[in-house]
């Protein structure tokens, strides 16, 4: 929910007061029964909530994807299926949800507004091409949250020329989100070169030994680079949200500036 929206359009006729009341009774949450819908924090933090798809039964997904719609006008769901995707866009037909089958983020974010558009700027950074599912994740939901997103893709350390030819780019972000599987040691290189943060992504890209992602997570977590942060195995959403908090002081220095969506 939008206050200040809300109170503008009431002040302007456009809004009655009985249906201002009725989203303001929502407050603090909507229940639902299976969920409580938490339709003030985007009024808190900036940021309204996110859906988890993966794992609700149908009928649940697309209730609350109608529900926050209602609230909030946009939408963003992540962990995705092409079957669930399928399911909302048949159910919901307004406003338009797009979904992207490498990310399995679905949003009425067009994929035309993803790109270079927003403000500020985040660096996504992979060390490899099969790092790109998690990645995408975290650059869509920056992308979704305001930010303007810059990908590096396929620059791991294996050829590290790849990555230096890019270092003005990545020194020129609010924030880096490196994300690498192997041994992890992608976001310590980039640590060691910018003075910004830098949130660490572990994947679960790897060889037997790297343990579904724990040899990365590890990694990161014991780097010897100042200013790195790290997130859990695949967790593209987790590094998303706080880079984009980050960018979010860098360009507003207010924490709880709601970026357009």
């Amino acid at each position: 929910m939008d206050l200040d929206a809300l109170l503008h359009d009431v002040k302007a006729g456009t809004l009655s007061i009985d249906a201002a009341k009725a989203q303001l009774k929502a407050a603090p949450y909507l229940e639902l029964g299976y969920a409580k819908l938490d339709t003030h924090r985007h009024l808190r933090t900036g940021m309204a909530e996110v859906v988890f798809c993966q794992g609700k039964a149908d009928e649940h997904l697309v209730a609350i994807f109608q529900h926050l719609l209602t609230t909030e006008g946009a939408i963003l769901g992540t962990r995705c299926s092409q079957e669930q995707a399928q399911l909302l866009q048949a159910k919901i037909t307004s406003p338009e949800l797009f979904y992207d089958p490498i990310s399995a983020i679905i949003s009425t974010q067009s994929p035309d507004r993803r790109g270079k558009s927003g403000e500020g700027m985040i660096c996504v950074v992979t060390a490899g091409t099969a790092d790109i599912k998690v990645a995408e994740e975290a650059a869509q939901v920056c992308e979704f949250f305001g930010a303007k997103v810059e990908r590096i893709y396929d620059a791991g350390v294996a050829g590290l020329h790849r990555l230096l030819s890019k270092v003005e780019t990545i020194q020129a972000a609010n924030c880096t989100i490196a994300v690498a599987g192997m041994e992890g040691a992608l976001a310590s290189v980039i640590g060691g070169l910018v003075g910004n943060p830098v949130i660490a992504v572990p994947t679960s890209v790897g060889y037997g030994a790297n343990f579904h992602g724990l040899a990365a997570l590890l990694t990161m977590l014991n780097s010897c680079s100042n200013g790195v942060a790290t997130v859990n195995i695949d967790n593209g959403f987790g590094a998303a949200f706080i880079a984009s908090q980050i960018n979010r002081l860098a360009v507003h220095g207010d924490a709880k500036h709601h970026f357009a969506r």
